[in-house]
């Protein structure tokens, strides 16, 4: 990769924020065609006589940066007239701005560097180069003062009064490491929707816009419109009970944009950060319409499922998990979109990954992380895949197992070849898949000496409402292990689908050591969990314990417990709590659980204004006031956080009720799970097979119902009916 050779950085002392900013004139030639191919350790935005090249945002993209690194490759040629000047702004981003919750910097390398190479094909044939390394290439003053993924941008306009501006450093040849691969980006962060005011108040002063809705993205300025000299914009998720900006959740990240105006009058737009947001508090300038524009961003997916019904709440919920997504999906999974985290968490990604094959076509976005994970992988001394990926360098296991994260291994490629008929990324991941299991094989037994399992501290059922942190480092085994019950699953099958019979042999007789184990060591002879809470028995029900009298006693438990202590899960076994319910005789309560109003639920964050799923069930407490509940000395309260958003997952397979037969939906199942509490009920899912669409209604206990089917379809009506069909659009009746 002939970018390797070209690489250029500056000689400034570290300053976190620092962005550098470099010019290059391309003289007028006799073009027929020109392309720039561009890449950066850090985060970089290329311009041509000051237009955006591309609409990627973020370039070149956030990778595990010791092996991998991705270019772009445009088609420069309608934006070059002759005299033309490329700019290229450099920041720090990912690579060594301030990132993850403990606010490193330099976690990757020292400064920022970046790398290009524009071709210009002449009209004769001939090619000339113009390269970052080129003596043409001249560093001028950077408009920014500072500009940080967590903290914002303070921008200074040409033009704009400036009494201290940073110093202009040439550049020289970077000399650092690189990372191994280089490959072209498949998947991009850009602006998408255009989110509108909805609401503007004035409040202590200041102006609070409310786009209506929580979400991840950005504020354009348009400085033509700004009555005083500079403008600053602070972001906040909600507002306080005294009607202020709420932004003590965001922890260190400040947040917010401050533009000072000048001469230049083109719109400004954040290059180096995002927020999560629904207000934004103005001051410095009058506010009127069309001084600001919002957008909506996150990495590129076709949008393929859809859902809508009469109940509000329920139709309301659908929609947060959405936003939840799209919030989410920004590079790579991360938790949050808002405070000073917004990391690649595997943990999060999985329970989520179903549901978000539904809504969107991931297989590009899953592609690039579950590459992040081997990358990282590599690194680790154990073999064992990180609880955050990318992760910031080597790394063993650590104290604790995170068990229920690095599993997104295993569970992610599963997801894949079912949902989308995609074998490749077992074959791709088998070793990946292969080298965290054996890690977790040769932990069993450990200090805590139960054979064939993994005893460690841990988080395990993460935010379980009543249980912390100290409960689940002593009581995380049921759900912990059940995810290793699940990995040897998944391996063994993998290994023999792809016909390593060997390896097959080895999973298929620990997953049965393994389950015996766990029968032995967490489960009752009376169908009690020896840890007595409620995440544990769905785990236990979901992942190890066959059909049969035990199963069936563990399951009426589960069913008492709900029944007198409401709905008590956190992270992992929420997922699948409905799909379990509904499956086995209890869509009733399954429906209760959904619909309830009171906490810990899905609907009592609905009635409060949310408007996408948060952290904590309770992160809004009954009396109006926030959860501020102290987490290793900060707030942990987040009101963009997917992982309940699971439920998304129930939407599609049960109140739809659209399943794959066969990988890739091949062959398809429909079965409908209906409750006359949703009123007129509507959906589709885009398969790689085509469109699956389900419309229903329950009136007077008459179940009446509307599909569409691309290829052989399994019916299943709410009365037991079963119905083989063919491609085509069916419309059936049944009395419930």
């Amino acid at each position: 990769m002939k970018l390797k050779q070209h690489f250029i950085t500056t000689e400034r002392p570290y300053r976190e924020g620092a962005v550098e900013v470099f010019e290059q004139v391309i003289p007028e030639c006799d073009l027929c065609r020109a392309t720039l191919t561009i890449t950066a350790l850090g985060v970089y935005e290329a311009e041509i006589n000051g237009a955006k090249v591309g609409e990627q945002m973020f370039a070149p993209g956030y990778t595990y940066y010791y092996h991998d690194l991705f270019y772009q490759t445009h088609d420069i040629t309608d934006l070059l007239h002759g005299n033309d000047t490329l700019r290229i702004y450099l920041g720090q981003g990912w690579y060594c701005g301030r990132f993850t919750c403990d606010n490193k910097t330099q976690i990757y390398g020292e400064r920022p560097a970046v790398s290009w190479i524009l071709e210009a094909e002449l009209s004769d044939g001939s090619k000339k180069y113009f390269c970052s390394d080129d003596p043409s290439v001249q560093a001028v003053q950077s408009p920014y003062d500072y500009a940080g993924l967590y903290d914002g941008e303070i921008f200074f306009a040409d033009g704009a009064p400036r009494s201290d501006a940073p110093e202009i450093f040439p550049p020289v040849s970077y000399d650092g490491s690189l990372p191994d691969r280089f490959s072209p980006t498949e998947i991009m962060v850009r602006c998408r929707e255009e989110m509108p005011v909805q609401d503007a108040a004035v409040k202590d002063g200041a102006v609070i816009l409310d786009f209506g809705q929580n979400f991840a993205g950005i504020i354009e300025i348009d400085p033509s419109k700004m009555t005083g000299s500079s403008i600053r914009i602070r972001h906040g998720e909600i507002m306080d009970q005294d009607g202020l900006l709420y932004t003590r959740n965001l922890r260190k990240a400040k947040a917010e944009l401050i533009y000072h105006r000048g001469t230049d009058t083109a719109k400004y737009r954040p290059r180096f950060t995002y927020m999560g947001f629904r207000y934004a508090e103005i001051t410095g300038t009058d506010y009127v319409p069309g001084l600001i524009t919002a957008y909506a961003l996150y990495s590129d997916m076709e949008r393929t499922g859809d859902f809508a019904c009469d109940n509000p709440l329920a139709d309301r919920l659908y929609q947060n998990q959405v936003w939840g997504q799209k919030s989410n999906y920004i590079e790579v999974p991360t938790d949050c979109p808002q405070r000073d985290e917004r990391m690649g968490y595997p943990g999060d990604g999985q329970v989520f990954a179903l549901t978000g094959a539904y809504n969107f076509d991931t297989e590009r976005f899953w592609a690039k992380y579950l590459q992040d994970i081997r990358s990282t992988q590599q690194d680790n001394t154990e073999g064992y895949v990180a609880p955050v990926v990318p992760a910031e360098g080597p790394a063993g296991v650590g104290f604790l197992n995170m068990l229920g994260w690095g599993n997104a291994v295993t569970i992610i490629p599963e997801m894949l070849y079912l949902q989308y008929g995609a074998d490749r990324y077992l074959h791709e991941q088998y070793d990946s898949m292969k080298s965290h299991v054996e890690c977790e094989i040769r932990h069993m037994g450990g200090p805590q000496g139960v054979e064939d399992l993994w005893i460690a501290p841990n988080l395990g059922d993460w935010l379980c409402p009543g249980k912390d942190i100290a409960f689940m480092a002593q009581h995380n085994g049921p759900v912990s292990n059940a995810f290793i019950v699940n990995d040897l699953r998944i391996l063994s099958w993998t290994a023999r689908y792809l016909g390593k019979t060997e390896d097959a042999a080895r999973y298929e007789a620990q997953l049965e050591k393994t389950r015996e184990a766990y029968l032995r060591t967490f489960i009752n002879e009376d169908g009690t969990m020896k840890d007595d809470y409620q995440g544990a028995y769905i785990m236990a029900l979901h992942f190890v314990v066959p059909k049969g009298p035990l199963w069936d006693g563990l399951f009426r438990t589960l069913i008492e417990k709900i029944r007198g202590e409401g709905m008590q899960t956190g992270f992992f076994s929420t997922e699948h709590l409905l799909p379990l319910l509904a499956d086995n005789g209890e869509a009733d309560l399954a429906y209760e659980l959904l619909l309830q109003e009171e906490c810990p639920g899905w609907m009592y964050q609905v009635l409060r204004g949310a408007t996408t799923t948060w952290e904590r069930w309770d992160a809004i407490l009954p009396d109006g006031s926030v959860n501020e509940a102290n987490q290793n000395g900060d707030n942990m309260v987040s009101f963009n956080h997917y992982a309940f958003g699971s439920v998304g997952e129930f939407y599609y397979t049960h109140i739809l009720g659209i399943r794959p037969l066969e990988p890739g939906y091949r062959k398809i199942l429909i079965t409908p799970v209906p409750d006359a509490r949703l009123g007129k009920v509507s959906g589709s899912f885009v398969s790689r097979s085509g469109k699956i669409s389900v419309t229903w209604e329950v009136k007077e206990d008459i179940f009446s119902l509307q599909i569409g089917t691309p290829v052989e379809t399994v019916l299943r009506l709410p009365d037991g009916t079963k119905n083989e069909l063919g491609a085509g659009s069916y419309t059936f009746e049944s009395k419930l």
